[in-house]
């Protein structure tokens, strides 16, 4: 498959060989426990470990995070999961780890938790490449690019030919991206994680993550850990979203399209200030942006004047949810300062750009904007 297109590729991508009279996608597998006689030498033994419809999910997503290589993908109840289980299952006490400070809002309790068995932990911000200062000693790097929610973008290789040659593993956070715009793996990242609560699913009905390594060993230590905590998904959910997965390409495509128009819309407005999206050539990670990633995302970020005027045009919008998550089909908006975990101004937007008709979403956001600062 790795001389397919993309679109292709998202639409096969896991399926078992073709069955006479059986389903192309199996339907979900529910069992906690599988006929077992003698010695469990049989691929499906017990629900807490394996499942049939988890292995066709986890083949889908390893084709489409490193087409024709051998990876394992592991998938998990949530993103923060397989955040979770990436780090605990990789450092120990007296360990070093180096994350982000303008990372995912749960970053600081991930951080809390570390801190609490003995792990030191190191931050800086995403953008500037500023985590190579820390990484003396360090035992994992941890990146978010594109972070959430500033998108500020890092020059993925060359933190990872930084961490190697000091000795540490790197895990990237791809969430953002999503398989069609960036691939950690091949940037040299030792694991690529992400919630596929967002934009690998794009329904917005799945709570999701996963983990991919070319390591089979780093594998063995992810599986492990989803054992011990039992963080495994339900078969139901790895089944919608492996159904997901076939309009992933064209979800992508879409909203990373009107993504782009919209933020050079949003240029335009002198109301708006602290505009970023990665895809803009105006925007100040635009040149590292485009050596890395193959497509730019579908959030854009901005500041209105203040909390009250990014009410305003939140309440005014029509085509738009204020929800707070991305990536779905449906655009989404919210003024990330309610939640009080991010460090932003008062009046700072996360937009999700939706699968909608472009000229509808900005002809709503532009109503929007004239509403909230007449």
């Amino acid at each position: 498959m790795s001389t397919l297109g993309y679109g292709t590729r998202a639409v096969r991508a896991g399926l078992p060989a073709p069955e006479q009279y059986e389903p192309s996608l199996p339907g979900p597998v529910f069992a906690a426990h599988f006929h077992l006689s003698g010695e469990p030498v049989g691929p499906y033994t017990y629900g807490r470990d394996t499942n049939p419809t988890w292995t066709h999910l986890e083949r889908a997503i390893g084709e489409l995070e490193a087409p024709g290589e051998e990876v394992s993908t592991t998938v998990f109840a949530s993103g923060m999961a397989a955040i979770s289980a990436v780090l605990l299952s990789q450092v120990r006490a007296g360990d070093t780890v180096v994350l982000p400070d303008d990372g995912y809002q749960a970053l600081p309790l991930v951080r809390e938790q570390l801190t609490a068995f003995g792990v030191e932990v190191r931050t800086a911000p995403t953008g500037g490449d500023a985590q190579l200062a820390l990484l003396e000693g360090a035992k994992l790097l941890w990146i978010e690019s594109p972070s959430n929610p500033g998108l500020d973008v890092c020059d993925i290789r060359r933190l990872v030919a930084a961490a190697h040659g000091a000795g540490a593993l790197v895990a990237v956070d791809n969430t953002l991206a999503t398989p069609i715009g960036q691939r950690p793996l091949e940037l040299g990242a030792d694991f690529s994680v992400a919630s596929d609560t967002k934009g690998m699913t794009g329904h917005g009905d799945i709570l999701l993550g996963h983990v991919t390594c070319r390591d089979t060993r780093l594998t063995a230590d992810v599986r492990r850990w989803r054992k011990v905590v039992g963080a495994v998904p339900g078969p139901m959910e790895a089944w919608l979203a492996h159904r997901s997965l076939a309009t992933l390409q064209l979800r992508v495509e879409r909203q990373c399209a009107t993504a782009l128009a919209l933020a050079e819309a949003l240029a335009k407005r002198s109301e708006v200030t602290g505009l970023r999206y990665p895809g803009l050539p105006t925007d100040p990670s635009y040149a590292t942006a485009v050596r890395q990633m193959r497509r730019f995302g579908s959030v854009v970020s901005f500041e209105l004047a203040d909390r009250e005027t990014a009410e305003r045009f939140l309440d005014a919008l029509r085509l738009v949810d204020d929800a707070t998550s991305f990536g779905g089909v449906r655009s989404t908006a919210e003024r990330r300062g309610r939640w009080g975990g991010d460090a932003v101004p008062e009046g700072f937007v996360r937009f999700s750009v939706g699968a909608e008709d472009p000229e509808d979403l900005l002809a709503d956001v532009e109503r929007a904007l004239d509403e909230a600062v007449r």
